[in-house]
């Protein structure tokens, strides 16, 4: 059993998780996937001029980057090193020129997860104070009640 797991009594509430946290963890995994793609694609079309260790090193590390992020992604660091691979996937278009609109597509993609993320995170906590202010003024008609009989 887990920490939580362990922790737990009857009539707790979930602690909510973040939106926000999850479609940017998405999007950082496909990025790894990305990157170990446009590495392959690299090792294929630079083989003569790149040493092989180097390219596949260098995609197997930024993946490895992406997916560690995921783990950050609870405080402002994580986000800052979210943005900063979206910038390196942008610039790897001076490597591989289809990169430029892969990347941008990815910046996007990051944009949108984690602004409507934010959001969506917000309207959650919205309601929670919301459902807890009419919990408190309607006690016993609170969750687990037993309905009012005729």
């Amino acid at each position: 059993m887990t920490k939580a797991q362990r922790e737990w009594r009857p009539g707790q509430p979930k602690k909510p998780r973040s939106t926000r946290v999850m479609f940017a963890s998405t999007v950082l995994t496909l990025e790894a996937f990305l990157a170990i793609f446009v590495a392959l694609t690299l090792f294929g079309l630079k083989r003569a001029e790149w040493s092989p260790a180097l390219v596949l090193g260098a995609g197997a590390a930024v993946a490895l980057v992406c997916l560690l992020t995921c783990a950050l992604l609870k405080k402002p660091l994580g986000f800052a090193i979210g943005w900063a691979l979206q910038l390196l996937f942008i610039f790897t278009g001076f490597l591989l020129t289809s990169m430029f609109f892969i990347g941008a597509a990815f910046a996007l993609t990051w944009w949108y997860a984690v602004t409507k993320g934010r959001a969506m995170d917000l309207e959650t906590a919205r309601r929670a104070r919301e459902q807890a202010a009419w919990d408190a003024a309607h006690p016993q008609e609170g969750p687990g009640a037993e309905p009012a009989q005729p």
